[in-house]
């Protein structure tokens, strides 16, 4: 399992069917879990499996939709805040990184956070 991250789809499956595994081990033989519960749990997980997916593909969908925007500032100057004051620069670069939407203006990595305006559509 990652530690100190987000489980991911086939480390949750494993953990499920652990669970199962343990569960079948330790029922009562008097009192069987019913095959609908098991097939109840299944479906569940099942759904669980599916919106894991989706949440993946949106992710990815985010992060190209990102990329398309940032394309269109490249060639254009933009006024950036550096964290030491602003500065105007062209934007040479788009990039994802982690996650994130990183220009590179004038030799230096920002992210489109940083960015306060678009100076002329050059």
């Amino acid at each position: 399992m990652a530690f100190g991250g987000a489980i991911t789809a086939q480390e949750s499956q494993q953990q499920f069917l652990q669970l199962l595994v343990t569960q079948i081990q330790n029922q009562d033989p008097l009192s069987p879990v019913k095959q609908e519960e098991f097939i109840q749990q299944l479906a569940q997980f099942s759904t669980l499996e599916g919106v894991e997916r989706l949440n993946t593909q949106f992710a990815d969908m985010l992060a190209l939709q990102q990329l398309t925007n940032g394309a269109q500032l490249v060639g254009k100057s933009v006024r950036i805040d550096d964290g030491a004051g602003t500065q105007v620069g062209k934007v040479d670069e788009v990039s994802s990184v982690d996650g994130r939407l990183m220009l590179r203006v004038a030799g230096q990595q920002v992210g489109i956070e940083n960015v306060l305006s678009i100076v002329d559509g050059a």
